[in-house]
């Protein structure tokens, strides 16, 4: 086919003169701009957004061409290319050879094999958090954010690097400093040098400072770590194979700094969702309870309940899809491209929205209905594997999407088991896409104890 009869249609967006606002909204509703692309012009869309342009594709085989048919075409787009300047190479944001080295380190914590062991300690950590709450309940509101974010870095530390990491759910401020500072450089497509002494830079600088303390310390306390086959252990093998002293310490701190950050982030805003929509839905509280009862009497979750655990399982699959962890999928173009009908030149910034698919009316009826029985498999088995991505998909799929699919459903198997937990009325529920889709501010509930 000769360049001149290969059609070049553009996806239907706005005019180029919408550049500076789109940009505007963008930097203060991005939920909300992806969702109006979406409403006004279908499974496909041209954004003009500052001096670029996205690609946004919202229909499943668009989404299933990009992330995994020809996922060799795309490198990591907009808005991770642009947190590289907060967080550095770790595995969120590398590409090409590094990025499949770390990968590759990283893998063998998540084997099957590890599961029941990892089920085991993720029980005993739920355990404690609902003791902590217990003693706790009739007081004031907690905020169950701040909970889950102990709660995971605990799993986080006993189940992949092997330390206790209880001390640092207080550090909560500087992780989210760090994903401030992503979302900045995101919006401003990081035209604004670092070194500029604005109120929200030189608090990232802090919170790098403190987290690369905190891994530092991780690192000098590990020691010797042969014969060890935990995550940091691994990480320190790894990138010991450095020569340049400098490069191999920013190395391992990057790839830290990601892996504490991505590693406890992403589950502990889907238990803060799931568990505010149950408090909304008191029917589905009930019969969560009624299951845990069943499956596991009075003792702890084991790995083997899992799959009786059907209700619950749904439960936390419904809740990710109103609320996906992962909100936004970039990508960026290495070559040109076609997606359907559409013609994407190379270099260009191509993004899949999990939060907008997940509302797509063509695959999901009353789309905003909060309705675990849409995962009953009697229910499901005509949807499209690409309409449902709250951990992405190809090659780069969350690498920890079991083991946090498992920790949300012990947590709130437990959870619903022992207690109740409300919301305060007053408090508003506000998604806060960052990293990954945050409940902004946290969610203060009060504690009661189940009936």
């Amino acid at each position: 086919m000769t360049t001149t009869s290969i059609d070049r249609r553009r996806p239907p967006g706005p005019p180029r003169a919408a550049a500076l606002s789109m940009l505007l909204t963008m930097s203060r509703d991005r939920l909300g701009m992806m969702t109006a692309a979406a409403r006004a012009y279908g499974d496909a869309a041209w954004l003009p957004v500052g001096h670029k342009a996205l690609y946004f594709f919202n229909h499943p085989d668009y989404a299933k061409h990009v992330l995994t048919d020809n996922s060799d075409n795309y490198t990591k787009g907009i808005g991770l290319v642009h947190a590289r300047r907060a967080l550095g190479d770790g595995l969120l944001t590398s590409e090409g050879e590094l990025w499949r080295e770390q990968r590759r380190v990283i893998r063998p914590s998540f084997r099957s094999g590890r599961a029941p062991d990892q089920a085991s300690v993720i029980a005993e950590e739920v355990a404690s958090l609902v003791e902590r709450l217990r003693a706790r309940a009739g007081g004031p509101p907690v905020n169950v954010v701040t909970e889950f974010t102990g709660l995971t870095l605990g799993v986080l530390g006993r189940t992949l690097l092997d330390v206790d990491l209880t001390a640092l759910a207080t550090v909560g401020d500087a992780f989210a400093a760090v994903q401030d500072q992503a979302m900045f450089e995101l919006v401003t497509l990081s035209a604004v040098p670092t070194w500029i002494p604005l109120t929200r830079q030189r608090r990232f600088r802090r919170a790098r400072a403190e987290l690369e303390r905190i891994v530092d310390d991780l690192v000098a306390r590990r020691g010797d770590v042969s014969g060890r086959d935990d995550v940091l252990s691994r990480l320190i093998l790894s990138t010991g194979a450095e020569p340049d002293a400098r490069v191999r310490r920013q190395r391992l701190r990057d790839e830290l700094v990601t892996l504490l950050l991505a590693g406890h982030e992403t589950t502990a805003s889907t238990l803060g969702w799931t568990l505010y929509l149950i408090d909304r839905h008191p029917p589905v509280r009930e019969r969560l309870r009624a299951e845990a009862a069943e499956v596991l009497g009075d003792r702890l979750p084991a790995y083997r309940d899992l799959p009786d655990l059907r209700f619950t399982t749904m439960v936390v699959q419904e809740a990710m899809r109103l609320y996906p962890p992962v909100w936004l999928l970039p990508r960026r173009s290495r070559r040109a491209d076609r997606v359907g009908p559409y013609w994407v030149p190379a270099g260009s910034d191509v993004v899949v929205s999990p939060y907008t698919m997940h509302r797509h009316p063509g695959f999901w009826p009353e789309p905003d209905r909060f309705d675990p029985l849409r995962f009953d498999p009697r229910n499901a088995a005509d949807r499209p594997r690409y309409a449902y991505l709250p951990f992405g998909a190809g090659p780069r799929v969350c690498v920890g999407s079991n083991l946090g699919m498992t920790e949300a459903v012990i947590a709130v198997a437990m959870l619903c088991r022992e207690l109740r937990l409300v919301r305060v009325p007053t408090h508003a529920a506000v998604p806060e896409p960052m990293l990954s889709l945050r409940i902004r501010g946290g969610l203060p509930m009060s504690v009661h104890l189940a009936d």
